[in-house]
C-alpha cells in the first residue's frame, strides 16, 4: 500500500538567516581613526602572487592582463603597487633624436644615460647661440680680412698678369689689344696708334692679309686666356671656402670644446658631435645672415629653419624623480601609443623635420610599466597591432596614421626605431581577455601572465578586521569624517549585499566608496563627529530612491491590476513567478503571473514565450527539463497523452533563464491535478529532471520585489516568498523586510525539492511512491499521476473508436 504519513510542514526562516549582522561590539575600536590604514591588497593572494611573477620574471612575452570586474580598484591598487615597485628600480636611459646630416629624412636614434639628455640639448644651445656671435666676429677680424684680400688681389694680379702678357705679345706684333663694354678686341696698330678702318683697307693686300693672320693668332691666345679666367676665380673661391673653413673650425672647436668634453665618455655622442663639428665648418655661412644672432639671443631659434638641423629633440628625458617610469596612458590612440610627426604649414604646403617627432606612450614607459586599459585600446583603429608589433618585434615605430591610410600627401620623415623593454599592463573584463585568448592567437604569445582579481572574500574575524582597515585608509585618502564601529559594521553588511552572499563579502570597493561619501555627506550636514549605521542606512535609502521611479510605476500598475498579480486567494493553473529587471547599476523584483492550461494530446507541452520567439534559450531548456520531469515521475506505463501550455501573463519583451521552471512546474502540476494554489506566495528556482530546485540568482531583489507589492497592498501574515533552499547562504534582505518577517507579517521558505514547494503552495502533502509503486492517496502527486493515467485511457479509448469505425468503413 502507498504510504499516507502528512508530511512534516514547513516553517518560515527564522530572521536572522534573512541578513546576516555585523556586529559592532565585535570591534576593538570606536573610530576608524583608532586603526592602521590598509592600503593594499585583500583577499587577492592568487593576484599578487601572479603580479609579483609577472614583473619580476624578465622574459619577452611576459606581460600581464589584469582581468576582474569593474569598480574593484585593480586600477588603483596595480598602480600603487607598480610605483612603489618602479622606486626600487633604476632609471632608464633617455632618448633624443638627432638630425643625419646625410639622410636628413632619416633621423638618427640615441641614447643617453638617464638624465643626460637635457644637459646635451641645452649644451648644444648654447654653443650655437655662442656660434651665432664667435662665427660672424671671426669673420669681420682684421686676419681674416687680411687674408681674405691677399686672395682676392692674388687673383687678380694672375688674371692681369696674364691678359697684360697677352697685350705686349699683340703690341709687338703690330696689334693693339682692347677693352670695350663687349669685352676684348684686336686691331691693327702703327705708331703707337689703332688704324683706323678706312685706313686699314687702303694698306696693300698682301700687309692686310699679314695682319689678319697674327690677329687670328692672337685671337687663339685670347680665348685661351679667357678661358683660363673661370679657373682662376675658381681657384680664388677654393681659397677662400678653405680660408672660411680654417678659421671656422677654429671657432667652431672652440665653441663645442666643453660639450665634447663633458660627454667624452659617449661615443655615440661624440660621432654626433663630430658629425655636426663638420657640417658648422661648412655651412658656416648660415650664422652670417642678417638676424640669426638676434634672432638666437631672443630664443626664437625655431624661426631660423636651417638652425634647426642642430637641435636635440629630447624625446624621452628621465632621472627627474629617480625610478623606472610608470604611464597610463588613458587614450591608446596609435600617435599616443607610438608617437607622432608633427606638420608646419609653409607656403601653402606642409613640412616638417626630425625636432616635430613627438613621443608617445611606448617612449614614455620603456624601461619601465605601461598601464592601458584593454577595452579603450582594442576600439582604437591600428592601436592594438601597432601595440602588438612593438612587443613582438622589441623595438618603437613612429607610424603615421594619415600615412598608413594614404591620407598625406606631403614627404615625412623614417625616425630610426628606438629599442622596446618595458612591461605592458592591460585591464580588462574576463570577457575581453577570454575573448583575445580564443580568437587572437598573438594574445598569449605576449599576455602570458593573467591577473585574476576576485569579487569576494570570505566573511570571517580575520577579514572584517582587514576590512575595517580598509575603510580607514579609504576615509584618510577622501579625507571623509571617521566611521564608528557601527558605520563599518554597516558598511561591511552592505558588501555582503553586494557580494550577493552572507558567507562573503565583496571588494568591488568603488560602489563602498561611494556609499562612505554618501554617508560622510549626510554626517556632515547632522555636524555629527563620526559616520554612523544611521548615516549609512540613509545613504543607501536615498541612493536607492533616485532610481526608483521605475519600479514605482510598474509596482503602481499591479497595484491598480493593470498588471494582474495576486497576492491573496487561491487559483488552479496559476502561480506567482518572480523575475529581476536590470536598468545599469539598478535592479529589482517584478512579480510575474505563471499560467497552465491542460487537455488531452500528444504529450507536448507548449512553451508560448518559446514559440513567439520571446523566450531565450535557458528559458526554453528549463521548460524542456520540466516536460522530462513530467514524462520520467507520473504514470511511468502509460503514454504521456496531454498537451499543456505554459506562459507568462501580460509579458511583452524577452524572457530569459531557467529560474521560473520551477513556479512553472508547480503552475503545470497544478492544472493536472486541478488543484488550487495559494497567491499570496510567490517562487523562484531552477528544477533538474530529479524535481530538485537549483540555487538562482537575484535572490534578494525577488524576495524584495514580492514584499513591496504585499506591502503596498497590505500585509496579511500569510504572504510570503519561497527560495531555493541553496539561495538561503546568500540572502541580504533590506532591513523592512527582515523586520516584517521577524514581526510574523512575512515570510520566506526555503526549499530543496519540487514537492515542498507544492506541498506549501496547495496545502496538502505532495506524496512519496510506496512500496506498491503508489503514491498516497489525496496527495498531489497521486492526483497528478492519476490525471494523467486517465487522459491517457482517454487517448487509447479514442484511438480504438477510430480504429473501430475505419474498420467498420473498410
Amino acid at each position: 500500500m502507498a504510504k499516507s504519513a502528512a508530511e512534516p510542514a514547513l516553517v518560515p526562516l527564522p530572521a536572522a538567516r534573512l541578513r546576516r549582522r555585523c556586529d559592532p561590539a565585535a570591534f576593538g575600536f570606536e573610530t576608524t581613526n583608532e586603526l592602521e590604514p590598509l592600503d593594499g591588497f585583500l583577499g587577492q593572494e592568487r593576484a599578487l602572487e601572479a603580479l609579483d611573477f609577472g614583473t619580476s620574471i624578465e622574459r619577452a612575452g611576459f606581460n600581464l592582463f589584469v582581468l576582474g570586474r569593474p569598480a574593484t580598484g585593480r586600477h588603483t591598487r596595480v598602480r600603487r603597487y607598480l610605483v612603489e615597485l618602479a622606486a626600487r628600480r633604476p632609471a632608464p636611459a633617455d632618448w633624443v633624436y638627432v638630425n643625419d646630416f646625410d639622410l636628413p629624412q632619416r633621423p638618427k636614434a640615441m641614447s643617453l644615460p638617464s638624465g643626460r639628455a637635457a644637459a646635451l640639448r641645452e649644451g648644444m644651445a648654447e654653443a650655437i647661440e655662442d656660434l651665432s656671435t664667435a662665427l660672424p666676429a671671426v669673420f669681420d677680424s682684421d686676419e681674416y680680412r687680411r687674408r681674405r684680400r691677399g686672395i682676392d688681389e692674388e687673383s687678380e694680379e694672375a688674371q692681369e698678369q696674364a691678359v697684360e702678357g697677352l697685350r705686349k705679345e699683340a703690341g709687338r706684333r703690330g696689334v693693339a689689344l682692347l677693352h670695350t663694354p663687349l669685352g676684348f678686341a684686336l686691331a691693327p696698330l702703327r705708331d703707337g696708334q689703332v688704324v683706323k678702318p678706312e685706313v686699314f683697307n687702303a694698306w696693300p693686300e698682301a700687309e692686310q692679309r699679314e695682319v689678319h693672320r697674327v690677329i687670328t693668332e692672337l685671337q687663339e691666345t685670347l680665348r685661351g686666356v679667357l678661358e683660363r679666367m673661370p679657373r682662376l676665380d675658381k681657384e680664388r673661391r677654393k681659397k677662400l671656402r678653405e680660408l672660411d673653413r680654417e678659421f671656422a673650425a677654429v671657432a667652431v672647436d672652440h665653441g663645442l670644446a666643453d660639450l665634447v668634453q663633458a660627454f667624452a665618455d659617449l661615443p655615440a655622442v661624440g660621432r654626433h658631435l663630430e658629425a655636426v663639428r663638420e657640417d658648422l665648418v661648412e655651412n658656416a655661412g648660415l650664422f652670417t645672415a642678417p638676424g640669426v644672432e638676434e634672432a638666437l639671443q631672443a630664443g626664437h631659434a625655431a624661426e631660423q629653419g636651417e638652425l634647426r638641423r642642430y637641435e636635440i629633440n629630447v624625446l624621452v628625458s628621465n632621472g627627474h624623480d629617480g625610478g623606472a617610469p610608470v604611464v597610463q596612458e588613458d587614450h591608446p590612440t596609435l600617435p599616443n601609443l607610438l608617437g607622432r610627426i608633427e606638420h608646419l604649414q609653409q607656403m601653402g604646403t606642409l613640412v616638417t623635420n626630425f625636432t616635430l617627432i613627438k613621443a608617445g606612450a611606448l617612449h614614455r614607459a620603456n624601461g619601465g610599466y605601461l598601464l592601458l586599459d584593454a577595452h579603450r585600446l582594442l576600439v582604437e583603429p591600428l592601436a592594438w597591432p601597432a601595440l602588438k608589433r612593438a612587443l613582438r618585434n622589441g623595438r618603437i615605430v613612429v607610424e603615421s596614421l594619415g600615412e598608413y591610410l594614404s591620407l598625406v600627401s606631403t614627404v615625412s620623415l623614417e625616425p630610426e626605431p628606438i629599442p622596446f623593454a618595458a612591461k605592458v599592463v592591460l585591464f580588462g573584463e574576463r570577457l575581453v581577455y577570454y575573448l583575445l585568448s580564443e580568437l587572437d592567437p598573438d594574445f598569449p604569445e605576449i599576455f602570458k601572465v593573467a591577473v585574476d582579481f576576485g569579487d569576494e572574500v570570505a566573511h570571517n574575524e580575520d577579514t572584517l578586521t582587514a576590512y575595517a582597515r580598509l575603510i580607514a585608509a579609504m576615509v584618510k585618502r577622501e579625507q571623509l569624517l571617521p566611521f564608528d564601529r557601527t558605520g563599518v559594521a554597516r558598511l561591511l553588511e552592505h558588501s555582503g549585499r553586494l557580494a550577493e552572499d552572507a558567507e562573503r563579502l565583496s571588494v568591488r570597493l568603488g560602489p563602498i566608496a561611494d556609499l562612505a561619501r554618501e554617508a560622510d555627506h549626510l554626517a556632515r550636514q547632522e555636524a555629527a563627529p563620526a559616520i554612523a549605521a544611521a548615516h549609512v542606512a540613509r545613504a543607501e535609502r536615498a541612493a536607492r530612491r533616485r532610481l526608483d521611479r521605475l519600479r514605482e510605476k510598474h509596482q503602481e500598475a499591479m497595484v491598480r491590476d493593470i498588471l494582474l498579480i495576486d497576492s491573496d486567494g487561491e487559483k488552479v493553473g496559476q502561480v506567482n513567478g518572480l523575475s529581476v529587471v536590470s536598468l545599469g547599476s539598478n535592479a529589482f523584483g517584478q512579480p510575474s503571473r505563471i499560467s497552465a492550461r491542460v487537455r488531452l494530446g500528444a504529450g507536448r507541452v507548449v512553451d508560448i514565450e518559446r514559440e513567439t520567439e520571446l523566450g531565450g534559450p535557458l528559458h526554453s531548456k528549463g521548460v524542456l527539463i520540466l516536460s522530462g520531469l513530467l514524462a520520467a515521475r507520473y504514470a511511468l506505463d502509460w503514454p504521456v497523452s496531454l498537451a499543456a501550455s505554459l506562459v507568462f501573463e501580460q509579458s511583452y519583451g524577452g524572457v530569459e533563464g531557467d529560474s521560473a521552471s520551477a513556479a512553472e512546474g508547480c503552475a503545470l502540476l497544478s492544472a493536472i491535478a486541478e488543484l488550487p494554489l495559494r497567491q499570496d506566495l510567490a517562487i523562484t528556482g531552477s528544477i533538474n529532471q530529479f524535481g530538485e530546485i537549483q540555487a538562482i540568482g537575484g535572490v534578494n531583489e525577488k524576495t524584495e520585489g514580492f514584499f513591496e507589492l504585499c506591502t503596498a497592498r497590505g500585509l496579511t501574515g500569510r504572504q510570503g516568498v519561497i527560495v531555493p533552499a541553496a539561495n538561503v547562504q546568500h540572502l541580504m534582505l533590506r532591513d523592512e523586510v527582515v523586520a516584517a518577517c521577524a514581526e510574523g507579517r512575512f515570510a520566506v521558505y526555503a526549499v530543496a525539492h519540487l514537492d515542498q514547494a507544492v506541498s506549501l503552495l496547495t496545502g496538502r502533502a505532495a506524496g512519496e511512491r510506496g512500496a506498491d509503486g503508489l503514491f498516497p492517496p489525496e496527495t498531489v502527486n497521486r492526483l497528478v499521476e492519476d490525471r494523467l493515467i486517465g487522459l491517457a485511457q482517454r487517448r487509447l479509448e479514442l484511438a480504438r473508436r477510430a480504429e473501430e469505425a475505419k474498420g467498420a468503413e473498410e
